[in-house]
């Protein structure tokens, strides 16, 4: 058996890692070709193109790399036609992934095509549900609340649930961390999360900077560390580094000993909310779009939050200040206060839990019921293979 699986950004190739590794648990002998970066690399799938080049957020940001994008759609699909894989997992990332199913339903008509990760209808475009029930197989969705979106446009749909809330935290240690760089046990650590894609970096890293500043300013004893993720980690350890301050940069391989030693996180908002929930942090939320792309995109968002776990509790629990509110000021502000009162930071941290329960955190490793569909799509869809 051969599986193609195609992923453009870091959380896709955890995605794709994952789902690789529990497929081969089940059959050691099957054959993987396809799209991905280091996670997926160290499960044996060589990407012929850095992954990197496709994390675009924002509608002008997406049309300035067009081209780009589509010279890569048409690597994919040339790599799936040589390779003529049993299936195609397409994970996340809409704008590429989509285009690549629409030209292998015309390239491979036959080829089972099945997307891990919906587009986020129930906040916005809600008409992408159809357009994806008429280009692919099946749906492996993260969480109960996207099936009906998807179902009700004639779409199979998984739910697996999500791999963030499945992570084990139990080897993740705050005091090592601290113990490692000198940090004392009583002093309040900031953890700064700036993302995982370009555009994220170069929007929220200057603010992120200027908020800091503000709050060592009040507080000269704030000790700050901040991740690097792997697919922009060049980028973000060349920016940190011009911070007049100093921040102990945080590996993939440390992030979650980092998070159980923090006392407060700032980060982008993305699946790493949901890591710091795990982990017990308080957070403080923020994104930046690129103006122009903002002001042609929010008139599409219906949803009230951006954070996954205010979505399933649909009250506001950790703070979040989008755009116009993603101030150094602003942000500062809402880290100082979670930094000052430790009954705000244990009642966000307690409601930050329950929410993860209403996310279904509580089930079978999401990778594993991923597997179990991917397999029957492809013995049911075995006999239309051309």
């Amino acid at each position: 058996m051969k599986i193609m699986l195609v992923a453009a950004e870091a959380s896709g190739d955890a995605l794709g890692a994952g789902l690789a590794k529990a497929l081969k648990s089940r059959n050691p002998d099957t054959a993987f070709v396809g799209i991905g970066g280091p996670k997926m690399a160290a499960e044996g799938i060589d990407s012929p193109f850095d992954i990197a080049q496709l994390s675009i957020l924002g509608w002008i940001e997406g049309l300035r790399a067009l081209d780009r994008v589509k010279a890569r759609v048409a690597d994919t699909v040339a790599l799936t036609v040589r390779e003529r894989p049993d299936a195609v997992v397409l994970i996340d990332s809409w704008g590429f992934t989509i285009r690549v199913a629409k030209a292998l339903r015309q390239a491979l008509p036959g080829v089972p095509l099945i997307k891990y990760v919906g587009p986020q209808v129930w906040a916005s475009r809600p008409g992408r549900a159809k357009t994806l029930a008429a280009t692919v197989d099946h749906l492996l969705a993260l969480y109960s609340f996207d099936a009906p979106w998807f179902e009700a446009e004639g779409l199979p749909t998984t739910v697996v649930g999500s791999p963030a809330l499945h992570i084990d935290m139990s080897q993740a240690d705050g005091v090592r961390f601290r113990t490692a760089r000198h940090i004392a046990p009583e002093a309040p650590l900031l953890l700064v999360l700036p993302g995982s894609r370009p555009s994220e970096i170069g929007h929220m890293t200057p603010v992120y900077e200027a908020a800091v500043a503000l709050l060592k300013a009040d507080d000269p004893a704030l000790q700050v560390a901040a991740v690097v993720a792997g697919t922009v980690a060049e980028d973000v350890t060349a920016r940190v580094a011009t911070w007049p301050f100093r921040v102990h940069l945080v590996q993939e391989a440390d992030k979650y000993d980092a998070m159980r030693a923090a006392t407060v996180a700032l980060a982008t908002s993305g699946t790493v909310s949901t890591e710091l929930a795990l982990a017990g942090v308080p957070m403080v939320i923020a994104y930046r779009f690129g103006a122009l792309s903002y002001a042609i995109m929010k008139p599409f968002f219906t949803g009230k939050f951006a954070t996954l776990f205010n979505t399933a509790a649909d009250t506001m629990i950790a703070p979040e200040l989008i755009q116009k509110d993603a101030t150094p000021e602003k942000l500062a502000a809402a880290v100082a206060r979670l930094l000052s009162d430790p009954a705000a930071r244990a009642d966000q941290s307690a409601r930050q839990t329950a929410a993860l329960d209403l996310m279904g955190r509580e089930g079978r490793d999401p990778s594993e019921i991923a597997a179990e569909a991917v397999l029957k799509v492809i013995a049911r869809k075995s006999e239309l293979w051309v």
